[in-house]
This record gives structure tokens, sequence and C-alpha cells, in this order.
């Protein structure tokens, strides 16, 4: 079967969709009764692709082709942050028109697409929506018909899974949420509801995935690009272990229960393990297509943020993806919105790489620029606490000799670029250069230029251009096996499993000829293994929930972007250049304080439980 999503998307509030079963009580096809549907195999596979129709496709689908939690979090600044309409702007003005909107930070979906679904009440009620598809399709599933090719032990470990999947996203955006196992009739008594703590969230998540792991029913892998969505063994890993890091993390663990590092820790060993052995593995740098990436140690981990994949013809070339998507985020225009802004036929240089992700690239000796437990010594960051240790870094040339990464992921003063089908384009990020840094001026083109003096790189495959679009951006990977192995190294190392914390961070470092980690201490090596994250993972989604789950619940981020800083270049008369760190602008930003540690309801759902329930179902703060 070619698994096709169905366009039905179900704008309901959480009162509305756990109460009014009509609405859903009607076939994919809009006019046959369920009974109808469930005697079809095919109607049946329709059912089930119901409940896929809102995966957040992630990636650049946030607001106006701006990813916003990268552009929430310290490692990017829109560029978009003075135009009228534009989420950044009114989260770094700190004004909430709607906060549930903003905070939610607009995920677009699959074929929902830009314009068609806009959730003004935030992802609260479309993720429950979507379990309530999960749970009639898994509590019905005995009286449907299935396809042999597709049974029906398959098709409901996929429901578990994806269930599993939507309430992975409401921990991460909200926290605590209500646990619903089976849709609600409509004369329940919803005065019992209640929003469940985390750590039982997430048992419900890893009891989701544990059956399907156990039913034998999935896959380890999809083959097919059309088939690249759907639930297997390996995205059912990637849910358990990312659900147990949230539930021993400082914001759900207050307590600092060490029981559930242990946890969390056991699960990562194990489904590492479960995945190597079932053929992923990082890929390695000797297989990068380097005529197209590059001849440098990290011209994979380029080309992996790239390319799908699966090729046309339906082989799985990259064995570390865990989970993808099947739409390309970004449309394919990924240099139209988040790319070197100024050249001819792009609209918007979209979210930039602020000097503090810049900071964060070690040297290729393996050593930390700045000191990771105090990188700055004043609250504007103006003034960086260098590592006396490191003895590369040289301030006067700041981009020589950094961590492979840094070259695959950010457009700096002087690199040079394919444009117009071969054209090469050396950027001009100084004062008074071609790509400068602008902070004055209005519409589109202002849009076009960075605010920090630097370009993101590392979603655009080189050589495309306005006229040459291809290859295309890749969908986003939602889960990767980096990932996985960054999170065993954080869990072993609070459970107190050095080694084996050690090797796992090691690995990831190795793939990009970094040198090893050696520290033992637990305090040090938790800096270090946090900045990796950061690098690996750097402008996806990670950094903005890891600063949100490794704060306490009394914290806020003032110190990581209540203000963040830009490199001003100077070019002089010799052709050298003086680098300068100032304040993308010259006032605190907003979106760091306490309460924006999780999302809030809309303010109409809030209220709706609170008289169902008679408990204040808001997060904190809002």
């Amino acid at each position: 079967m070619k698994f096709v999503m169905k366009k039905y998307i179900f704008l309901l509030s959480l009162a509305t969709c756990i109460s009014c079963t009509d609405a859903l009580d009607r076939a994919p096809s809009g006019n046959l009764s369920l009974e109808q549907v469930y005697r079809d195999p095919e109607q049946v596979e329709a059912l089930l692709a119901t409940c896929y129709s809102l995966l957040p496709s992630k990636g650049c689908w946030g607001w106006i082709y701006v990813n916003p939690y990268v552009a929430c979090s310290d490692d990017g600044w829109d560029s978009g942050d003075n135009v009228d309409g534009y989420m950044s702007r009114d989260v770094y003005e700190d004004r909430h028109f709607n906060p549930a909107t903003y905070h939610a930070l607009f995920h677009f979906f699959a074929e929902g697409g830009r314009g068609n679904l806009s959730p003004n009440e935030g992802v609260w009620p479309l993720y429950f929506t979507q379990i309530h598809l999960c749970n009639q399709f898994i509590e019905n599933a005995d009286n449907m018909t299935f396809n042999p090719t597709n049974p029906r032990e398959k098709l409901v470990a996929e429901a578990r899974v994806l269930r599993a999947f939507y309430y992975m996203e409401l921990v991460k955006i909200y926290g605590a949420a209500p646990i619903f196992e089976k849709t609600l009739a409509l004369d329940a008594d919803y005065s019992v509801l209640k929003r469940s703590p985390v750590s039982e969230v997430v048992d419900f998540i890893v009891a989701d995935c544990d059956f399907a792991l156990q039913s034998g029913a999935l896959p380890w892998r999809q083959a097919s690009e059309s088939e690249a969505i759907r639930a297997t063994n390996a995205l059912c890993w990637a849910l358990k272990i990312t659900a147990r890091m949230f539930a021993a993390s400082p914001l759900h663990n207050a307590a600092n229960d060490a029981s559930r590092w242990t946890a969390a820790y056991q699960t990562a060993r194990d489904g590492v393990a479960a995945l190597k052995a079932n053929g992923y593995r990082l890929m390695l740098n000797s297989e990068a297509n380097k005529e197209l990436f590059g001849d440098y140690d990290a011209a994979i981990y380029h080309q992996l943020a790239n390319q799908s994949f699966t090729t046309t013809s339906g082989l799985s070339w990259d064995k570390e993806t865990l989970f993808q998507h099947t739409v390309v985020s970004w449309d394919g225009n990924g240099w139209h919105y988040n790319y070197l802004g100024p050249l001819d036929g792009t609209y918007s240089a979209g979210t930039c790489p602020t000097q503090e992700l810049v900071d964060a690239y070690e040297t290729t000796d393996g050593r930390p620029v700045l000191d990771l437990a105090n990188p700055y010594t004043d609250d504007t960051h103006l003034s960086p606490n260098y590592n006396p240790a490191n003895t590369l870094y040289n301030p006067n040339d700041p981009y020589a000799n950094r961590d492979p990464r840094f070259y695959a992921t950010v457009l700096k003063n002087g690199d040079q670029i394919l444009w117009n089908n071969g054209e090469p384009v050396t950027v001009e990020a100084y004062v008074g250069g071609a790509h400068e840094i602008k902070t004055v001026g209005e519409g589109q083109m202002l849009l076009k230029y960075t605010r920090t003096g630097y370009y993101a790189k590392k979603f655009v495959t080189p050589g495309v251009s306005s006229t040459n679009q291809n290859p295309r951006s890749s969908p986003a990977k939602i889960y990767k096996l980096s990932e996985m192995l960054l999170n065993l190294a954080e869990a072993a190392n609070e459970a107190g499993q050095t080694t084996e914390a050690l090797a796992a961070v090691n690995e990831v470092r190795r793939r990009v000829s970094m040198p090893d980690i050696t520290e033992t201490d637990q305090a040090t090596l938790r800096l270090r293994i946090r900045n990796e994250r950061r690098v690996e993972l750097a402008l996806e989604e990670n950094r903005y929930f890891d600063l949100r789950r490794w704060s306490k619940p009394t914290d806020n981020l003032g110190k990581y972007q209540k203000y963040l800083t830009a490199m001003y270049i100077t070019k002089n008369g010799d052709d050298s250049f003086t680098y300068e760190r100032k304040l993308v602008r010259d006032r605190e930003r907003g979106g760091w304080v306490n309460r924006e540690l999780l999302a809030p309801l809309h303010i109409d759902e809030a209220s709706r439980m609170q008289i169902l329930t008679g408990d204040n179902w808001q997060n904190p703060g809002w």
C-alpha cells in the first residue's frame, strides 16, 4: 500500500474533541458510517492515515518559514524581528496577543500546508484530537477488516506509536497532560479529569512503545519514500529514550529522583544497542558525496542534514536517521528563506546563528573556547571568559582551527558558495560588505540581512540557486542515532556510568575527527556533553527544549538568552579584519522569564477545563 495521508484536520478544543464524537464518527470519505468503514480494508487504512495527518513537519514550517524553536533559543536570531505579524517580533518584544499561539510556536503540519492551518489555540487541542483518533482506531480494531499486507497487529501497533508520539510532543511543549487511554463518551464524568505529571505520561508513552516492540509487527526501517513517515521499531526506541530523558531532567524531576536517571540510562543503553543490532549506525565521512558537499571532516554531517534517508530507487543509504517526515519543510526552498539573504532571488535570511552558538564550537584540539561553567563574565555576553587551557583560539582570527561542524553549519565572512549554477560568491559579512549586518530598514530588504554577522548553512545543499533548486532540501530528520548516543552519554553520566558516557559522546565526536573528551568529573563532563549536544544538533529544535528541561521549575533563561550578541567585522586597508562583539540590540530580548519554561494553554481552553474540573489547568505564570 502506498501510504497517502488524508487532509482531515480537526481544529477542536480539548473539551470539544473528547466529548463530541459525532464530528469524528464519520469515515475518511465523509459520507460513510464507521461501521461501513470498518468492513472495507482500504477505508480502514485511510482511517489510520488520519492519525498521521498532524505529524509536525518541523524544520522551517514554523511561521513565515522561520523555525521558531531556533529563533527563540540562544542559537538564533530571526531577521523578521521588526516585521509586524512575524512571531519572532512579538516574542522578542515580550508582547503576547495570543500566548498560546505564539508559545506553541506555530507548528505547521503535513498537508496542512502554510496558510491552510493556523492553530490559534496552540497545538494542545490539535494533538488531543489526534490522540482521540488513535484511541478510536485502537479500541475498534477488533471490528475492522484488514488487508493481509497490513494486518491488524501492524496497524494497531502503528496507532499506539502515534499516540506515544503526540504525547511526547505535548510533554516537550506543555509538560503535564491528561492521559486518555480510551475515547470518552458524551456522558463521561469530565470533572475527574486531571493533568497527570510528566513521569506518569512518560510511563504511558513507554508502555505504548513497548506494546509495539513486543508485537513484532513493525519493521526496523522504512525503505521507500512514500512509507518513510510510518512507525517503526526505531521510532519506538527514539520515543522511549527521549521520554525517559524528559522525566529525569530537572524541570520535571524537582525532587532529583536518581532512579529516573537510572531508568533513562538503562533505556538509552538498551535502545542504542538494539538500534545498532538492527543496522543503524553513524554515517562515516568516507561515505559522503564529497563532490557536492566537499572534502572535509564534516561533509557527511552536512549531507545528512540535506538529503532524504531514501533515494529515488527506494533504497536506504542513510543508516543514521531513525525517523523523518515525508514533507520537505522548506518545500524545496530552504535557500529562499534561510540562507544568504542578499543573493538575487532570495527573500529572507531567516533565522541566523548567534555569536553564542559560534562560541560553542571547540578548536580542533578538542578544547572549548570559553569556560563552559561561566562562559561570559557579564550578563550581556560582551565579555567572553576564555578557557585558559585553549591555546589555538585567536580572537583576531576567530574562525580558524574550529570544530569541522562549524564550517558545515554557519556561513561566515569570507566563505565562498556557489550560486546561479556554479557562480562563486564570497560572503561579505563585514561592515559595508554586500552581506553586512543591517538593523534599520523596512520590509523585504531588511529581511534579507543578518542581525548577527552570520547566516545559516546547515540545511542548504551546496550549489542551490534561484534557478537550480535540486537536489532539494531533506524533510526534517526528527530523530537520529547521533541524538540517541548523546542521550545515552547524558543519562549515563547522571547515573554515574562515566565509562559509558565517555564512549557514547566520543563516538559522535570521532565521526568528525574531534579528539575524545577525557574528563571524568561528573559536573565537568555534564558541561562537555551539553555543549556537544548544542554543536551536533545545532539549528535543530533540540536546544530550545534542552535549555528548558535542564532548568529547575523556579529557574529562568536569563543567563542564556536575555541578551544575545553579534560579530561586527571591519575590513582594514590591508584586507585584514577587526572583530568586535556587540549586542544584537541594546535592550533585552523577550522569551526568557520563568513562565517561558512551558507553553501556555489558550485562555479559553484553560477556562473551560477549570469550569469542568475545578482545577487550574494553566501553566505557571500565564
